[in-house]
């Protein structure tokens, strides 16, 4: 399964006699999906209850519930012989050799021991809550046998994208509202953040193929296509991920120059293509997506330096940009299935060619060649080159740009 292709909402019971370990699951649980319905109860004869007349994608019982305990209740389940086996996580205060030996006949999904972990709670509920998807994507080990340039090459295919340079919970908390979240003040709060328009444009995607609708560019029609539930599943998802935001000084300083010049040509280009009537959205989304493949390289940078591999910087960091950077860029786009016509907007980023181009690709064009100007200098220039003669953009209007 990948990122793109989520799961039916689903169903989850949690049967817990303790009002504290109760609260604690039903929050991480909904922190990994917060569209799950989620059921609770106290006593175990109220779960084979639940359990009788609803159908469960997960179970979380407590062995120590009072009535009927939960070890019972999954051997009950496991009688049944339903196929797959209904997930069961079996919570419990034993920790004994002889407890796990009972346990294990069963094959509970998890046995897990008090006092709860949050952490691994969660991550153990991702996998789960997500069918099964490998969060973890491991990543190649620094040895004496494998260089910085043969990593990069081995994870080029496999990379997790860019590091989010937003901050997810801050966000979230800013969007809710007394009737929930609000996705128009969500779009507004995350729309800056590659790594997520780039997940959400490919999810929507991915659900309007399905659907039969048409290609998704931007975050607002991402949004409406994918709905709340899956919006937050996806964008909560992307924080538990490896490296999801960069620690080394030197990588995080990089990225932050990277981001803020794709946030720069994305404001120059919407703002042109508002001064022009064109698509002013798709062009910020062309914009702010076009250094994806460099973010993404610096994550892998910082996988490289967790797992104990040597990094001088800020050379080895210079030259990696350099040689991969393009091609991190046109594996994720290509992996996930970003609109064609999106790429090809990014591509006007970094050049034109011989042929035809659409307004809004010279828009592209122009809005990376404003967001390398230094300030106060170039603009003449830039006002007598192809790009401004074809789009019939002369000095003061670029003058004005530059201004706003």
């Amino acid at each position: 399964m990948t990122a793109v292709d989520l799961p039916a909402v689903p169903r989850v019971l949690i049967a817990e006699a303790d009002p504290a370990s109760r609260e604690l699951l039903e929050q991480v649980l909904s922190g990994v999906r917060c569209d799950a319905r989620i059921d609770t109860c106290g006593e175990g004869r109220q779960a084979l209850e639940l359990l009788a007349h609803n159908p469960y994608d997960l179970v979380i019982a407590d062995w120590e519930l009072p009535g009927v305990d939960g070890l019972s209740i999954l051997r009950g389940l496991r009688q049944q012989h339903r196929t797959p086996a209904l997930p069961f996580i079996l919570v419990s205060q034993r920790n004994d050799s002889a407890s796990v030996r009972e346990v294990l006949p069963l094959a509970p999904t998890a046995y897990l021991t008090k006092p709860l972990n949050r952490e691994s709670l969660a991550q153990r509920l991702l996998g789960l809550l997500l069918s099964g998807e490998d969060t973890s994507n491991a990543a190649p080990i620094p040895g004496p046998g494998l260089t910085l340039p043969t990593f990069l090459e081995r994870r080029r295919d496999l990379s997790e994208g860019a590091p989010l340079m937003t901050d997810v919970q801050v966000a979230i908390k800013r969007s809710l509202n007394p009737g929930g979240l609000d996705l128009k003040l969500l779009e507004e709060e995350l729309r800056t953040d590659p790594q997520i328009t780039a997940v959400l444009i490919a999810a929507a995607n991915s659900a309007a193929q399905h659907q039969g609708g048409g290609p998704v560019q931007t975050v607002a029609q991402a949004l409406h296509q994918l709905g709340t539930g899956q919006s937050m599943n996806l964008i909560l998802g992307l924080t538990l991920k490896r490296c999801a935001r960069l620690s080394v000084p030197c990588l995080a300083d990089y990225a932050e120059r990277y981001w803020e010049l794709s946030l720069h040509t994305a404001e120059y280009a919407r703002t042109m293509a508002r001064l022009l009537d064109l698509e002013q959205e798709r062009c910020y989304c062309a914009g702010l997506l076009h250094r994806l493949g460099d973010l993404a390289l610096l994550r892998c940078l910082e996988e490289w330096k967790q797992a104990g591999g040597e990094l001088d910087e800020p050379e080895e960091v210079g030259d990696s940009l350099e040689k991969f950077g393009a091609s991190f860029g046109s594996a994720l786009r290509a992996r996930w299935r970003l609109p064609l016509e999106l790429r090809e907007l990014i591509a006007a980023v970094y050049g034109l060619g011989g042929g035809v181009y659409s307004r809004e690709a010279l828009v592209m064009n122009m809005a990376a060649q404003m967001a390398h100007l230094p300030a106060h200098e170039g603009l003449e220039e830039l006002a007598r080159g192809r790009t401004a003669r074809l789009l019939k953009i002369g000095l003061p209007e670029l003058m004005r740009l530059r201004r706003k």
